[in-house]
Parts: C-alpha cells; sequence; structure tokens
C-alpha cells in the first residue's frame, strides 16, 4: 500500500463516522470515573519491594499505557527474565463500577486517530501504568530461560518497582537495553524455530496528521519491537504451562489455515511477484518474509487475513489447547491494561505459584464469550478502516487501469488483488478463476460508503 495523503479530510471523516457506527463510547459513567479517581490513590501495602531490580520498559514513544516492564538477571546457563506485569487487580475491586464496565468492553479498541480504553485514563495511562520513575504495583513474573530458549515459570509475585526508563521503539539503542537481552531474545527465536512456529507480524498502518489531514501509510514493526515482543511470548508459554499443570486458566488458541485459503495465498503471492515454490509450505515461506519489502508486506497482511480467527478456551481435562501461530500451548497475561482475560489469567498464575487456590475459577468458563464479542468488534473496526484507507487512496483515481489476479470466487464473484496497490476488492464478472491476470478499471471509489468498484478492461 502507498502512503495516502488525505487532502480533503475524508479520513477524518470516515474516521469519526466508524466511531459512531459501531457505538464506541466517547468517556467513562460518572460512577466508573469516580471509583478509578480513589482507586488511584491505593497505597501498595501488600507488595513487597522490588524497587532494587533494574526494571526498564519498551513502548511506542507516545504509550502512556504500559503493561510490561523487564529486567534480566544470569542464573549459570540460563538467563531470569524478571517480567514485571501491571497490577490492575490491584486497582479493581471485582463486581465494582470498573470491573462491570470492563466486562462490557472487553478490550481497548485502537483506531488510527486514537484508543477507546479498556479502563479509565487515570489508570490506565496513570496510577495503574508502569511509568518510569515512581513506585508502581506490579505482578513480577520470573520466566526461566534455558540455553534452547525453553521457558518456565519460576515464581510470581506481587512487588513494588520503580522503572528506570521509559524506552521507545523508535529511538533506542541496542546499548540502552539490559545487558544480555539479544542472547534471550535469540534463545526465544531460536526456540520458535526449532517448534516450527511462524508468527505473522505484518506492518501496522500508522496514520499522522499533516496540514489538518490524515497521511496514513504502513509501518513495519522496528527491530525494537519485534525483540521485545519474544519476552512477552516467552512468558504467556511459560504461564500457560502453569496453569495447564494446575487444571485451570484460559488459553489463547488458533489452528492453521484451511487448504482452500493456502491456495488463494499462492495466487496473491504471484500477484505480487513473489517466488513460492511448490515445495515450500507456508510456515517456511512465512519465516523468510520481510516487512521493509512492501510486496512482502503485503503478502503478509494477506495471511493474517487467511488465518482463523483466534479464540479463547478454558482448561478442559484431556485436551492441550493449541495456537497454530505459536505452534505451543499459549495464554494471554501480559497486557492486562488492554485485556479484561488477561487480568484474570495474570492472578490465577500468582495464586498457582503460591500455593493457593484460584479464586472464582468458574470466571474462566464465562470470559471466552466476552472476548470473542470484543474481538470481533475489534476486527469489524479494523475492517473498516482499511476499507476506508483503500477508498480513500483510490479517490480521484476513476478511469485509472490496474493489473490484477484473482485469489478466488464464490457465490459472490471474485475476489481480486491488485499488483499495485496492495488493494484487495470483490469484482462482478462471469468465467473467472483463481490465478487469472487480469486489467481492471476503477469505476468508483467512495469513502462515505467505504467502497470500491472495478470492472474488467474490454468487457
Amino acid at each position: 500500500m502507498r502512503t495516502i495523503l488525505d487532502r480533503n479530510c475524508l479520513l477524518g471523516e470516515g474516521l469519526a463516522l466508524i466511531r459512531q457506527q459501531f457505538q464506541l463510547p466517547a468517556g467513562f459513567p460518572p460512577d466508573v470515573e469516580a471509583e478509578a479517581a480513589q482507586a488511584a490513590r491505593r497505597g501498595f501495602e501488600d507488595h513487597a519491594d522490588a524497587t532494587d531490580l533494574p526494571f526498564v520498559t519498551l513502548d511506542p514513544a507516545e504509550s502512556r499505557d504500559l503493561d510490561q516492564a523487564f529486567a534480566l538477571e544470569e542464573a549459570g546457563s540460563d538467563i531470569l527474565l524478571h517480567y514485571a506485569i501491571a497490577d490492575v487487580g490491584w486497582f479493581v475491586s471485582p463486581g465494582g463500577a470498573i470491573d462491570r464496565e470492563a466486562w462490557v468492553r472487553g478490550t481497548s479498541y485502537y483506531l488510527p486517530d486514537g484508543k477507546v480504553p479498556l479502563y479509565p485514563p487515570v489508570l490506565c495511562d496513570g496510577a495503574a501504568s508502569l511509568l518510569p520513575d515512581d513506585e508502581r504495583a506490579a505482578i513480577i513474573f520470573t520466566v526461566r530461560v534455558d540455553p534452547a530458549g525453553e521457558a518456565k515459570l519460576d515464581g510470581v509475585k506481587r512487588a513494588r518497582i520503580r522503572s528506570r526508563a521509559k524506552l521507545a521503539y523508535e529511538t533506542v539503542r541496542e546499548d540502552e537495553l539490559p545487558v544480555g537481552f539479544a542472547e534471550l531474545t535469540r534463545r526465544i527465536d531460536a526456540a520458535e524455530q526449532a517448534r516450527g512456529a511462524a508468527r505473522v507480524e505484518p506492518p501496522e498502518q500508522e496514520v499522522v496528521e499533516q496540514d489538518g489531514c490524515f497521511q496514513l501509510q504502513l509501518r513495519p514493526q522496528s527491530w525494537a519491537e519485534q525483540k521485545n515482543a519474544a519476552l512477552s511470548l516467552a512468558t504467556n508459554l511459560a504461564v500457560a504451562e502453569a496453569l495447564l499443570q494446575a487444571k485451570t486458566g484460559l488459553f489463547r488458541t488458533m489452528g492453521e489455515p484451511q487448504d482452500w485459503a493456502v491456495r488463494r495465498l499462492r495466487h496473491t503471492a504471484k500477484a505480487l511477484g513473489l517466488e513460492w515454490p511448490k515445495r515450500e509450505s507456508l510456515q517456511q515461506l512465512e519465516r523468510r518474509l520481510d516487512q521493509a519489502r512492501p510486496a512482502d508486506a503485503a503478502m503478509m497482511l494477506a495471511i493474517r487475513r487467511a488465518s482463523p480467527a483466534a479464540g479463547y478456551e478454558p482448561f478442559r481435562e484431556d485436551i492441550r489447547p493449541w495456537h497454530a501461530a505459536v505452534a505451543a500451548t499459549y495464554a494471554h497475561a501480559t497486557a492486562p491494561l488492554r485485556r479484561l482475560a488477561d487480568r484474570y489469567v495474570v492472578e490465577a498464575a500468582l495464586a498457582i505459584a503460591n500455593g493457593r487456590p484460584v479464586a472464582a475459577p468458574d470466571v474462566f468458563e464465562r470470559l471466552p464469550d466476552v472476548m470473542q464479542k470484543a474481538d470481533a468488534l475489534s476486527s469489524q473496526i479494523a475492517h473498516a478502516v482499511i476499507d476506508l484507507a483503500e477508498a480513500v487512496s483510490l479517490k480521484g483515481r476513476e478511469g485509472s487501469e490496474f493489473d490484477a489476479i484473482v485469489t478466488d470466487v464464490d457465490q459472490r464473484g471474485a475476489r481480486i488483488q491488485l499488483c499495485s496497490p496492495a488493494v484487495v476488492a470483490r469484482l462482478k464478472a462471469d468465467g473467472l478463476k483463481p490465478g487469472d491476470e487480469l486489467k481492471v478499471k476503477l469505476e468508483s471509489a467512495d469513502p462515505e460508503k467505504r467502497t470500491v468498484q472495478f470492472s474488467v478492461v474490454g468487457e
């Protein structure tokens, strides 16, 4: 996808309509705000003192909802990852106004022009966030990572921490990161490769304001962002295994793309000019894609769209939950400021590690429906934003011709992928089959309806 200069502010207007369409709240009810303001003043009397550990955070420069901080320690041939997670449960009373509202929202929703947070800003951007240079409430997961990259949960405790620095993806230097960071991420990556995992992390759409309008572009993950994700991965894997052994918890699951989806992806790769030998699996292709190359980035987005939606499953006897993208049993525990379920997974892991019963384990039976509805809404919002961006990018180019390829055909017609820009659209035409190369003409691009329409040249 190319950079879009939204000269007429169509994108900004469209984003406002998306918020309205999906009934996204602009703020919080007064009782939630009042309870949050009171909770923000709560002390940390039940927290051990871990302020001596040299924690740092690593996030986007503008972020204030900091879920994680980390410190590293050598332990013979192993590396101890001390991963501090925002202690959201300390500030949220079960059944209170904040809790009830969080169950309605399920997650934070992110749009190019700002987020709709799960918790009031006084907490998610303030008292509960692991901001630097002040004591903060955290739950510390100590994860032991061996030379092969296998991660095991060594301990969990409620503690006070003091982050030394708020490092930013955009500006961090390798010498600013804790000693052992590069080796730790290398080990975790090696373990991923050994499992045959193939996490797809496509570039994200980024919107910046310019002269009162928006500019939309694809932003590949930085090296720091990719390596930082390994820390969350190792922690979530270790937590998932501890929950599984304790026969409780909530797990993140995802299946493999179906055969028809893989066949469609092969046509997409052809449209983008990518070599994908028949003997090479989808996972092997994924591991060699480079976000910095536009065609590869578009392919990564196509793979993300073609993959089955991830879900949540509570513990079931004799069933090992599976997440195909990480090729392991996996849980979400590292983003409690942004996902409702993480708060309960964190509390369960804390109880298990300290020999206590998990409070209200039946909550894991109720969470999947809430989280899946929140995920579905988040996906709908993301699709609406993409559709809007594509319409804005093509507005004014009506009558232009584009090279395209048919990726699949169903009862609604053909799906085509433009070779440039990387736009996916529907096409009503007879006799088309997957893999057909076409010349298409843009008939209309309507940002208000978030639609684009093409016809086959010569028909």
